[in-house]
């Protein structure tokens, strides 16, 4: 049954990515310590500021400014985006990509997300599931992007971004 194949990776990668399965550490290999259960009230909590985190970024796109638009992008090579078949790592290289690809504001045009899917793993991951649309003077864009956000000492920063058109 290929189908039930897939949607058992499927879950295991969802337990993995929610913290289910306590792997080593990288020192001396002791367990990770134990998560807290989120509650369904904190959960709302975590949503919403995904969600005003989502418009503050639409709105910093609207307004052209990149460097803002990225700066809830983790600043770390272990961040990835994926996109249009390539991969790259960290804000920086982030950023250049939208700069080449995006050099002005018609090329900019206006950004909205819909179709908003937040998943509350656990205290520490949010998983994202929307789809992104740019109203341009010539066309009008659209496509698909799937986000795992990760709480830290500077609130919640993108960690993965897997985004395709169409």
């Amino acid at each position: 049954m290929p189908g039930m194949r897939n949607q058992v990776i499927s879950f295991g990668l969802l337990i993995l990515l929610a913290g289910g399965c306590d792997a080593p550490s990288g020192s001396g290999g002791a367990a990770r310590e134990e998560r807290h259960t989120v509650t369904r009230e904190e959960a709302a909590g975590i949503e919403t500021d995904i969600r005003t985190l989502l418009e503050r970024q639409s709105g910093a796109w609207n307004e052209g400014d990149l460097v803002r638009f990225v700066s809830d992008y983790l600043d770390s090579p272990r961040m990835r985006f994926v996109s249009g078949g390539s991969v790259r790592y960290g804000a920086g290289d982030v950023l250049d990509r939208y700069r080449r690809n995006y050099p002005d504001r018609a090329a900019m045009g206006v950004l909205t997300f819909t179709d908003l899917d937040v998943r509350v793993l656990s205290d520490e991951y949010v998983f994202v599931f929307g789809r992104y649309n740019l109203e341009r003077e010539t066309d009008a864009p659209t496509g698909l992007f799937t986000l795992l956000f990760e709480r830290t000492g500077d609130g919640w920063k993108i960690s993965h971004d897997h985004t395709s058109s169409g």
